[in-house]
């Protein structure tokens, strides 16, 4: 937008320039040929008189005349005289349609040499009249008071001088107005941005809204139409700030709430499970069990994924390779069980640090691990890969599973949403769900991709920790 608002105004000024200069640069340079064929012909007719006059004393002068025009200036001085030779000196024009005007109808012309402005020479013809017979037996402004044409002057005129005139003319303005366009941009630009800065504000609320900070609030500035915009924004980011900090509180509580529960309803059908030998009863309880167990992991989830949201912590450098390292512990155990290997490469050495809020990144990698194990089948290796690449630090987590279609890869950050795995459908579907809510929470980013071969990739972007400088 501030592109076009100062095209627009960089234009306008333009159009302005166009319509005050471009008129007076015509006008000057008609007035500069006006005024130039108007001095060349007043000398030609100034020889002319000489040449009509007829006289010896005035054919020496127009010779000595021309001489010296020829000399001095970069123009040629031509004369006819039909009668008795005068300023033989000087050149004779050569017969042309000019020429042949001012002799036989006594009509001085002007040739500038081309339809375009003018050419390289100006030519002035101007017939030569004898003196009248009898001086005031006629009006003098009348055509009978000349005598017979006697002859012509032609002046051959550079225009090379003029041409430099011209440049000069249309240059300057040209310089002008280049000058005056470059101001008007600057000036555009100043205006532009500052008739644009309540939008972009508005804009950077709206992206933080977007990155899911509903604490972002709009300057209340600008144009009245922009002012109510904003307050219109700050009023409906107020109330929906409101409303999702309920949600967080209610789902939080309720979470918190239902664990103590869950967990006496689960001792308490350990123990009707010790003292009941039927096996049909057994096998429901189990089964009550199993559901009591996805129940609580489910309360759990929502109450990691709630206390995410809230955005409590602040990131803080941590080393990978120690976080790697607890975690591969605990998941081993439960992986040997089922003949499943972990696998740990790349370069997550002690030297490598992330940006990661206290706890995400143990949250993170249990969901993850979880799931894999949960695909992958007995004796299948799950590969944990970390890695740097510039300002970021990508690990991956593949297992060997049977990996997801394009259409489920869509909605696995779903909150619910549960695919189809070897083990069955027991997750509470929020796994994915909390694991992008923390990963995005520290500034990463985390997608989903096919692993090598087959199974499924978790590849998780964390910001790398600025290295001090000792």
């Amino acid at each position: 937008m501030i592109r076009q608002l100062i095209r627009s105004y960089v234009l306008l000024v333009a159009v302005a320039i166009a319509l005050f200069t471009v008129p007076v640069a015509f006008t000057l340079t008609d007035q500069l040929r006006d005024d130039t064929k108007l001095s060349v012909e007043r000398e030609a007719r100034t020889m002319a008189l000489l040449l009509g006059n007829g006289s010896q004393a005035s054919c020496q002068a127009l010779e000595e005349m021309g001489t010296a025009y020829s000399l001095k200036t970069p123009d040629d001085v031509q004369v006819l005289s039909e009668e008795a030779p005068c300023a033989g000196e000087l050149p004779q024009p050569d017969q042309d349609a000019a020429l042949t005007k001012a002799l036989n109808e006594g009509k001085p012309t002007s040739d500038w040499g081309s339809s375009f402005i003018w050419g390289p020479h100006l030519v002035v013809t101007v017939p030569a009249h004898a003196d009248p017979v009898v001086p005031g037996a006629v009006d003098p402004g009348a055509d009978d008071a000349k005598g017979p044409v006697v002859g012509a002057v032609r002046i051959e005129y550079s225009t090379e001088d003029l041409t430099g005139r011209l440049w000069t003319i249309w240059g300057f303005r040209a310089i002008l107005a280049v000058l005056v366009l470059a101001v008007a941009a600057v000036i555009g630009a100043v205006v532009a941005r500052r008739l644009t800065r309540p939008l972009r504000q508005l804009n950077d609320m709206a992206s933080k809204f977007s990155d899911g900070d509903l604490t972002a609030r709009s300057p209340v500035t600008g144009p009245q139409e922009t002012q109510t915009l904003a307050r219109t924004l700050n009023q409906g980011a107020e109330r929906l700030d409101t409303l999702m900090s309920a949600q967080r509180i209610f789902v939080a509580d309720a979470s918190h709430q239902l664990r103590t529960p869950l967990t006496a309803l689960r001792l308490s059908l350990d123990n009707i499970a010790d003292g009941v030998d039927d096996e049909f009863v057994k096998e429901d309880v189990e089964q009550a069990t199993a559901e009591v167990v996805r129940m609580s992991r489910l309360v759990n989830d929502l109450l990691v994924l709630a206390r995410a949201e809230a955005k409590v912590t602040a990131a803080e450098p941590l080393p990978l390779s120690d976080v790697l390292e607890e975690r591969l512990a605990v998941w081993r155990p439960a992986a040997d069980e089922r003949g499943v290997s972990i696998a740990l490469r790349g370069s997550a050495d002690g030297r490598l640090l992330v940006l990661a809020s206290p706890g995400h990144l143990d949250q993170v990698l249990d969901n993850v691990l979880s799931n894999a194990l949960e695909v992958s089948p007995d004796g299948a290796t799950i590969t944990v890969h970390a890695e740097s690449k510039g300002d970021q630090v990508v690990l991956k987590v593949m297992d060997q599973g049977p990996g997801m279609s394009e259409a489920e890869k869509s909605r696995a950050f779903d909150r619910f949403w549960r695919g189809q795995g070897l083990t069955g459908r027991s997750g509470s579907g929020l796994g994915l769900a909390v694991v992008r809510q923390l990963v995005t929470d520290d500034g990463g980013t985390v997608a989903l991709e096919d692993a090598p071969g087959r199974g499924l990739c978790v590849a998780i972007s964390l910001r790398a920790a600025p290295k001090s400088g000792g």
